[in-house]
């Protein structure tokens, strides 16, 4: 699929100046740093070192001096409290989080809850709160989910139980009657930072809670761990307050995981390197050679603690996520491994079945949106096969199956498209739906499945742009190749943790060229050493995922325009500078 070249305006030329020599730094990396918003030297220092103390007052969140208080009277009361969540990554890490620190806080009458995906459904469920009401539970703390659950709030009200929501979704016109609902996407919201996770408003929560009891700081650090899988997992902006809370939680993750995160690698055999001092040790045979990035906690982490949910149980991540020790965490890993693995070929065989379902419509070809629905495809991968589809056919797309009588499913959008305001306009014919931009989850009945997916692609047709249509490279800069050096690298790699509002730099680069020894690797990418003529650069290592098709010309010798991350590769203890190429243009020369 060809995609669409952006570059990025380089910014104010005085800032650059100003900033690379106060710095110390190339001036293309003080590019970066301005297209980025950093325009002083105290925000550049902030940037590159992000402080814990930078963390905002967890009281200027709404309602958490209420939601404090509330606690504060279970406790001496000794009320049953249950901590209750969503079965994916962002939910279970939350629970986990709360009900680890209240538990080692002297709380031993609190439990949780993860609801089942298939006969409860996402949020809160009327069999949660019946359950809470007849074992005693009189109050409620919701992560991640319930900021749209009026009728059910209301509900558990009448049979004495309160809530407490902590969640990140976009409220209804309408907030629950809850005792305190802390969502820093209230329309009132007073807080700083409106894009932390659903487990990062459980954080807030705990620090607002230790800050009113004189509970040092530093006892919340171990839990950066889990907050740090939730922000990457959860695709929120690593910006602001979330940076901070990443970098620290990577940091503890490559230094001193909890058991259940350091089994969860253990069985994806993923090997992590003690950055403390720089020290490289030996456990058990095993060398940690690399330190993990935000990447690993989205492709190796966040798909085994979602796989529990999808295939069986979100209580089995929490099992996990809380276990005390690694051998008891490694007998639960071990099975999450499994539905992992099970999920896999789910996954794929519904992505085949979709993508003939759409080869074989009239409608669905030339539609500017996809909507597939089949009763039979598993309910737990359906996210996953929209986002699949998405990558195909790049446009708005929503995966249907059926689940308890309902037609229920994930929708997934493309760069600039709201897909959540466009169900939204939709609401009249579904049961229930919520969600973000780019990613939204829906339930309807099944007489009005087609009626929607007819309105839906009108509110999709009217609205989508050209623009939106073609997928996009963002390039931040073009450089040359002999503008690239170790000590660059170094640096650019102080950018991180990288991710959404901080993404990892593209560059472009001109009139490029292999060196002759271009090959086909693992499936379909392209291995190649390229260098630039005009500036008698030195040859560099690149890779091209999935750009097979492309060979034939790159063995030629044919000039390319290349656009690519920079990476440092690893290989047998050494370590050399790799270009990860995004895509490439042929040109003439």
């Amino acid at each position: 699929m060809k995609k669409r070249w952006v570059l990025k305006e380089r910014g104010d030329e005085e800032l650059v100046g100003n900033l690379a020599t106060q710095l110390g730094i190339d001036p293309v990396l003080a590019v970066l740093l301005v297209q980025r918003g950093i325009k002083t030297f105290e925000e550049a220092k902030a940037f590159f070192r992000p402080e814990l103390s930078h963390l905002h007052d967890p009281f200027l969140l709404n309602d958490m001096q209420l939601a404090v208080s509330r606690i504060e009277k279970a406790f001496k009361a000794r009320e049953r409290i249950m901590v209750y969540g969503d079965y994916d990554v962002d939910g279970t890490t939350a629970v986990a989080l709360v009900y680890t620190f209240f538990k080692e806080h002297g709380f031993d009458t609190i439990d949780f809850y993860i609801p089942d995906r298939y006969s409860e459904g996402y949020g809160i469920s009327y069999r949660s709160i019946d359950y809470a009401a007849h074992e005693g539970f009189t109050l409620i703390i919701a992560l991640d989910c319930g900021i749209k659950s009026v009728e059910k709030i209301a509900y558990a009200l009448e049979k004495g139980i309160d809530f407490i929501i902590c969640d990140h979704h976009r409220p209804g016109d309408i907030l629950p009657e809850a005792v305190a609902v802390l969502d820093p996407k209230r329309l009132d919201s007073t807080y700083p930072f409106n894009e932390l996770s659903g487990c990062g408003v459980g954080y807030k929560l705990i620090q607002g809670y230790a800050q009113h009891n004189n509970i040092p700081f530093e006892k919340l650090y171990k839990y950066l761990d889990l907050v740090a899988v939730s922000i990457a997992s959860d695709i929120v902006p690593i910006t602001g307050e979330n940076r901070i809370l990443a970098y620290y939680g990577l940091k503890l993750i490559n230094s001193n995981p909890r058991p259940g995160i350091e089994a969860i690698l253990n069985v994806a055999n993923i090997n992590r390197k003690i950055i403390e001092e720089g020290i490289h040790e030996i456990e058990e045979g095993v060398l940690f050679s690399r330190e993990l990035t935000i990447s690993d906690l989205v492709f190796v982490l966040g798909p085994r603690i979602n796989a529990a949910g999808r295939i069986e149980s979100g209580n089995n991540s929490v099992l996990l996520l809380i276990s005390p020790d690694l051998a008891h965490a490694e007998s639960i890993a071990k099975q999450i491994n499994d539905f992992n693995t099970e999920r896999r070929t789910l996954d794929s065989q519904i992505t085949q079945e979709a993508l003939d379902m759409i080869a074989g419509d009239q409608f669905l070809t030339q539609s500017l949106s996809t909507v597939v629905f089949s009763p039979e495809w598993h309910k737990g991968v359906i996210g996953i096969v929209a986002s699949r589809l998405t990558e195909t056919y790049y446009r708005p797309t929503i995966v249907l199956t059926l689940s308890n009588g309902l037609i229920t499913g994930s929708a997934r959008s493309v760069k600039d498209f709201d897909v959540y305001d466009a169900i939204d306009a939709c609401s009249d014919l579904l049961e229930h739906f919520g969600g973000h931009t780019y990613a939204a989850g829906l339930s309807l009945k099944p007489e009005n499945l087609d009626a929607f997916r007819q309105r839906f692609e009108s509110i999709v047709a009217s609205s989508i742009t050209e623009n939106m249509r073609v997928p996009e490279v963002e390039i931040d800069l073009e450089i040359n190749l002999n503008q690239i050096t170790p000590k660059f690298l170094r640096i650019l790699k102080q950018f991180a943790p990288f991710g959404p509002g901080n993404m990892s730099p593209v560059f472009i680069t001109s009139a490029t060229h292999d060196t002759g020894y271009a090959r086909i690797v693992g499936k379909n990418h392209v291995k190649m050493t390229v260098f630039q003529n005009a500036v008698r650069s030195d040859p560099f290592s690149a890779i091209a995922f999935q750009q097979g098709e492309k060979y034939a010309a790159i063995q030629k010798g044919q000039f390319m325009d290349i656009c690519y991350h920079l990476e440092e590769n690893e290989w047998n203890g050494n370590r050399s500078i790799q270009l990860n190429v995004k895509d490439i243009r042929f040109t003439e020369d």
